[in-house]
């Protein structure tokens, strides 16, 4: 009998933890889509005020579940700290700087978001090629191993030149990145066959150390059937900082 109260509070103590552990991978989606259906997100948000640092290193085991995270939270701040304060805007580097993004029970701004997490410790005025060192715990815990140069077409600052706002899963990242980025390219590539050269967007030269350089954006462009055949010569468009928001796009199944 005395084994049997044993076993049987120890399977409620199982089943007690997996009702109440939260999936935040699930969380983040759900608030970005609340905020493209133009539903309340308060309950998400105060969800991820109140995570922990334990609890997200815990979930986001791989790059996959880190940048799906990530990218649905970077996203989804963007729209509503431009949505409540455009006037920020008038500002960017301020604006980008200010810790306002309560998670893991740290206060994160969105350079943390993107330069530090996602774009593993990177100084952001380097063109991709420096890195931050000494860097604090969370941060060496929640950023990914390997820069993904897709990201910089799924991420959007809430800009007119930047990529649309999608829904990102970790068990279909990286068809939904190809996706995104393909579509995007596409958007903003052209190409003069006579010359070859192509003119693309200038996250490509901002970031430059991320795609491979130079010449890995023309080896890019040509992978992804953006162009015929790899440019001579790659040159970067303009961007337009006017503010855009709702900007979203929704990846076929």
């Amino acid at each position: 009998m005395k084994q049997f109260f044993i076993i049987t509070f120890f399977l409620s103590s199982l089943f007690l933890n997996a009702q109440n552990t939260t999936s935040y991978i699930d969380v983040s989606q759900t608030l970005l889509q609340n905020i493209i259906d133009k539903k309340p997100y308060d309950k998400e948000v105060a969800i991820l005020s109140e995570s922990t640092l334990n609890e997200l290193v815990t979930e986001l085991k791989t790059d996959k579940h880190k940048l799906a995270f990530w990218i649905n939270i970077y996203n989804a701040f963007i729209q509503i700290s431009l949505t409540e304060n455009p006037a920020e805007y008038e500002n960017r580097g301020a604006f980008f700087k200010k810790p306002r993004v309560k998670i893991a029970g740290e206060l994160l701004s969105f350079d943390d978001i993107e330069h530090d997490i996602m774009r593993k410790s990177r100084v952001k005025w380097s063109l991709g090629y420096l890195r931050k060192w000494f860097r604090p715990k969370w941060e060496r815990k929640l950023r990914v191993d390997n820069i993904d140069w897709r990201i910089h077409f799924a991420l959007n600052c809430g800009a007119k030149s930047c990529p649309p706002v999608a829904l990102y899963t970790y068990n279909n990242l990286y068809k939904e990145l190809d996706f995104m980025a393909t579509e995007y390219l596409k958007e903003q590539t052209t190409y003069k066959p006579v010359e070859k050269e192509a003119t693309s967007v200038a996250l490509m030269s901002w970031f430059r150390g991320d795609f491979g350089g130079k010449c890995g954006a023309k080896e890019i462009l040509l992978e992804y059937g953006i162009t015929p055949e790899k440019p001579k010569d790659l040159n970067f468009k303009g961007y337009d900082w006017t503010i855009s928001l709702g900007n979203f796009r929704t990846i076929p199944k």
